[in-house]
C-alpha cells in the first residue's frame, strides 16, 4: 500500500476539493454573519514583491503564518487574511536599472523619472502568476481577489491616516538608529536589502610602516634608529584620520633588521612565521636578521 502512496497527488486532490467547494470562502462567511458579534483576528500578509520568483524561504515563512491564522479560525475568530503586493523598494529599482543598462541616479534622470517609474510599475507584476500558483500549491489560504497594493492611492493615504492618528495621540518619539547607507543610491538600506547583496569579494588591504621618533623605548631599552612598526589594514581609507597605533597585549612582537639598497632598517612585526615568509621572502636570507628582542604587547 505504501508503494502506491503519492503525496503530491493527495495534495492536489485536497486542493481541488477546497477549490470546488469554496472551503476558504465558507470559513469567512460562517465567521462573519450580518448580525456581527464574532471577534476579528486581523491578519495582513507581509506582501511579497512579484518582480522575482518565490523561493523556499518564502514557503517556510508562509507555513508559520498560515498555522496561526488557521488556529484562530478554528477558535471561532473571523480572519479575513487579506493578501498584498509590495510594489516599491530598491530591489525593483535595481532590476529596472539592470534591464535598461543604467549605472547611476543621473542616468535615471537622463532617461526620465516618469518613464523609469512606469517601467518599475510593470516590473512588479512580472511573476504575479507564479506567486499565485505558489500560494495555492502550498495550501495557504489568502484572499488574493482583493489584495492591498502598496503603490495605490488608497493604501498610501491609509498609511498617512494611521501616522496622523499616532501623532494625534502623542505616541511618536524621536530616536536615533544606525543604518547601512548606500552612497550610490543616496538612501538608507534595510537589513533585507543589505542581505540581498552579500557576496564573497577580494577586499583591498595594505601594509603600512609607522616610523617611530628617534629615542623611543621598549622595555626600558632604546630602539635602534630608523625603526618602524608594521601594520596591516583592510580599511586604508581611514589612515588619514588615524591618531594612534595600538598593540595587542596578548601578541608577541619581534624586531626584524633588514638590509636593502637604502641601508639598514628595523621593523617591529607580530611574531609569526607565515608573516615572515609572506613579507620578507624577497629579501636574501643574509639580509634579514631576526633579533632576540621580543615583547609581549610591548
Amino acid at each position: 500500500m505504501a508503494d502506491n502512496l503519492n503525496l503530491p497527488k493527495i495534495e492536489e486532490k485536497i486542493l481541488k476539493f477546497w477549490k470546488d467547494r469554496k472551503i476558504f470562502e465558507k470559513t469567512l462567511e460562517l465567521r462573519n454573519p450580518p448580525t456581527g458579534g464574532v471577534k476579528r483576528f486581523v491578519f495582513f500578509e507581509g506582501p511579497p514583491t512579484a518582480n522575482n520568483h518565490p523561493g523556499i524561504h518564502h514557503l517556510i515563512g508562509r507555513a508559520f503564518k498560515d498555522l496561526f491564522v488557521r488556529y484562530k479560525t478554528m477558535r471561532g475568530y473571523y480572519v479575513p487574511r487579506k493578501a498584498g503586493w509590495d510594489t516599491h523598494g530598491l530591489p525593483v529599482e535595481l532590476e529596472i536599472e539592470k534591464e535598461l543598462g543604467l549605472k547611476s541616479k543621473k542616468d535615471i534622470e537622463a532617461y526620465g523619472i516618469a518613464k523609469f517609474n512606469a517601467k518599475a510599475k510593470e516590473n512588479v507584476w512580472k511573476y504575479k502568476q507564479e506567486w499565485e500558483d505558489f500560494t495555492n500549491r502550498s495550501g495557504m489560504w489568502l484572499d488574493m481577489e482583493h489584495p492591498y497594493i502598496t503603490y495605490e492611492t488608497e493604501y498610501i493615504e491609509t498609511l498617512w491616516w494611521i501616522i496622523k492618528e499616532i501623532y494625534n495621540k502623542d505616541l511618536f518619539y524621536e530616536g536615533h538608529k544606525v543604518l547601512p547607507w548606500c552612497t550610490r543610491c543616496g538612501t538608507a538600506l534595510s537589513s533585507h536589502e543589505v542581505a540581498q547583496e552579500y557576496r564573497d569579494v577580494t577586499d583591498v588591504s595594505v601594509y603600512v610602516k609607522f616610523k617611530l621618533k628617534p629615542g623611543q623605548k621598549i622595555a626600558k631599552k632604546v630602539l635602534p634608529e630608523n625603526t618602524s612598526i608594521l601594520a596591516w589594514t583592510t580599511t586604508p581609507w581611514t589612515l588619514p584620520g588615524n591618531v594612534a597605533l595600538a598593540v595587542g597585549y596578548v601578541y608577541i612582537y619581534r624586531l626584524i633588521q633588514l638590509t636593502n639598497e637604502h641601508g639598514v632598517e628595523n621593523v617591529i612585526v607580530v611574531d609569526n612565521q607565515d608573516l615572515y615568509h609572506k613579507l620578507f621572502s624577497s629579501y636574501a636570507e643574509e639580509n634579514v636578521i631576526r633579533t632576540d628582542k621580543k615583547w609581549k604587547g610591548f
